[in-house]
């Protein structure tokens, strides 16, 4: 059985990780009676742990919000970055609950100004694919840059910045944050041009003041394609356009939606857009793709499967088995 303390954890825990409980729940997750529950609930309180409790057949506890509650030492940079981290493992498998439940946590124990900059970014964001690969150098991007961009979308407030390498001024309506591949997009519509497009977090220099208020428009279209494209456009190193002798639905059953888009064509093949960080990346995992194909763009691609095909060739002909 539980030591008082550990169980005393184990309550707390729960009453964070929802509103309300009402006494027999509580007494069934942690195997106790509800005279224990109740004997918990005041040492907590005794703690300085203002959990309410109502009466009666209806009867809950709740954990009040207040500043009893003791606050976590986190200055502002630490605690987008330990949001950051817990909202991009609700996006990994295996994770999902568990991120959830101490994203959630996280939140109760924060100083009111932190705890809402926080919960901005949680409901602003959408975590896509990870790319696992350690070779791939991730790109910076500044945690009060990110926190900003939550703070906007939360309060439907624009942005103005310098964007790309040419540091292009723009304004924006953020809809959304995604995490996708290694980078951060903040998917938003340029009022001036009523477009939707993805912007990289990175390349992104917030200017101040930031843009007028709006009120929130719905977006056109699927938020994931939206996102791949601009994946598929600025994300890779090398970028390939490829004609596929099958079908585009044949091409999607056979690829994850974060390595390239795939576009119908009138003669029954499909255009893929794709890439990777070097020409032996992409040649790798298109001869993976199991489809005879046709290489558009780039010409170093072409010379570089030239390449292959001769070594490949010889390796069969001068095979003795």
């Amino acid at each position: 059985m539980r030591t008082t303390s550990g169980r005393l954890l184990d309550l707390l825990g729960l009453l964070q990780s929802r509103v309300e409980w009402t006494a027999p729940e509580l007494a069934a997750r942690l195997d106790v009676t509800a005279r224990t529950v109740r004997n918990d609930v005041a040492r907590l309180r005794e703690l300085g742990y203002p959990v309410d409790g109502i009466r009666g057949r209806a009867g809950h506890y709740r954990l009040g919000a207040g500043a009893k509650l003791p606050p976590l030492l986190l200055d502002d940079e630490e605690a987008v970055a330990v949001a950051v981290g817990l909202r991009t493992l609700t996006g990994v498998s295996g994770f999902e609950e568990s991120g959830a439940r101490a994203l959630t946590k996280l939140e109760h124990v924060l100083p009111d100004r932190l705890r809402r900059r926080v919960t901005a970014l949680r409901d602003a964001t959408e975590a896509g694919p990870v790319n696992t690969d350690s070779s791939v150098e991730d790109p910076e991007v500044d945690a009060g840059v990110l926190a900003e961009i939550a703070d906007a979308i939360r309060d439907h407030r624009g942005l103005r910045a310098f964007y790309g390498p040419d540091e292009a001024r723009v304004e924006v309506e953020p809809y959304r944050l995604v995490a996708w591949q290694r980078r951060w997009f903040v998917v938003g519509r340029d009022p001036a041009t009523d477009t939707w497009s993805p912007y990289r977090v990175d390349w992104l220099t917030l200017r101040l003041p930031g843009g007028r208020s709006f009120s929130p428009a719905p977006l056109p279209g699927d938020l994931t394609d939206l996102v791949v494209r601009e994946v598929a456009r600025t994300g890779w190193a090398v970028h390939a356009r490829l004609v596929i002798d099958a079908p585009s639905g044949e091409v999607l059953a056979r690829i994850n939606p974060a390595v390239g888009v795939v576009e119908p064509r009138a003669d029954g093949r499909c255009l893929l857009v794709t890439g990777g960080d070097s020409l032996e990346v992409v040649a790798v995992w298109i001869g993976m793709l199991g489809l005879d194909f046709t290489v558009e763009s780039p010409a170093e691609l072409v010379e570089h499967l030239r390449v292959l095909a001769e070594r490949y060739s010889g390796a069969v002909v001068g095979s003795t088995s």
